[in-house]
């Protein structure tokens, strides 16, 4: 067998649909046998299976690498891909630290193998290609975020300060407190209320933050993902022209097999 035949057959078998399902199982079956890990009575009773069991897997998702490696056309076209070199890394670096005495970073890599299941299920990382593509367009968003945060950290530590000192007694424990707001967690009762007992302003300050905070600038983000991800969808659909190329091109592999069958038979 030339090394040509043993290429193509590793590529059949990286692009095989059976192949990519048994994979997504198993990294499933990973993120079942990381989370029993969690329990000492499972690590007591079945910890030597589980750590078995873990060194197949990773054997396993080995020869997935390696299979990928040798189907690609190059090296060098393999590692462009950015999830290709994700995968790597993860399974490069699970072997790397097997055996050795850092435990918790041992286990870290172990449950970053989950993470693998965005770049093997094509929907998942598509999501996060989009999310991606949202980074920069966040930047603005989030200046404004910063000084929105700013200005009413110094005004409620200015108003509140003396009122609620364990929520607006200094500018980081205010931030702190307008994150919590922000979240919509207990503010009313657990923030709001006592120090609206003492002044009426403090209607006014909790609840326009609530509106321009909560209401306005985080629809901005979430408007600003469902853009980037609809533009995302967009882009991997077929155009009518790609359509009708790969209609044609069809029809070519038709003629194509029709002449050779013709000329066989003559």
């Amino acid at each position: 067998m030339t090394f040509k035949t043993f290429q193509s057959r590793c590529a059949a078998i990286a692009e095989n649909k059976t192949f990519t399902n048994i994979i997504i199982a198993l990294i499933v079956l990973n993120a079942v046998i990381v989370g029993l890990e969690t329990y000492p009575v499972m690590n007591q009773l079945y910890g030597d299976y589980l750590y078995w069991i873990d060194t197949i897997l990773l054997s396993i998702f080995t020869i997935e690498i390696i299979i990928r490696m040798i189907g690609s056309s190059s090296l060098v076209q393999f590692f462009k891909n950015p999830w290709n070199i994700f995968d790597f890394v993860i399974v490069a670096a699970s072997i790397l630290f097997v055996g050795s005495n850092y435990v918790i970073v041992l286990r870290i890599f172990r449950i970053l193998r989950v993470l693998r299941a965005i770049s093997i299920i094509p929907s998942l990382r598509k999501m996060v290609n989009a999310l991606l593509l949202t980074i920069p367009s966040m930047g603005n968003i989030m200046i404004l975020l910063t000084i929105f945060f700013y200005m009413y950290a110094v005004v409620g530590t200015m108003l509140f300060q003396s009122i609620a000192p364990e929520h607006f007694g200094s500018l980081h424990r205010t931030l702190l407190t307008l994150f919590q707001i922000l979240t919509l967690d207990s503010w009313a009762t657990g923030v709001m209320y006592p120090i609206l007992e003492e002044t009426s302003f403090a209607l006014v300050y909790f609840i326009s933050f609530i509106l321009i905070g909560a209401f306005v600038i985080i629809n901005l983000f979430v408007g600003v993902i469902v853009n980037n991800v609809e533009e995302a969808n967009r882009e991997n659909q077929p155009t009518p022209t790609d359509l009708k190329l790969e209609a044609m091109d069809q029809e070519l592999k038709e003629i194509k097999a029709l002449l050779k069958e013709k000329t066989r038979k003559e």
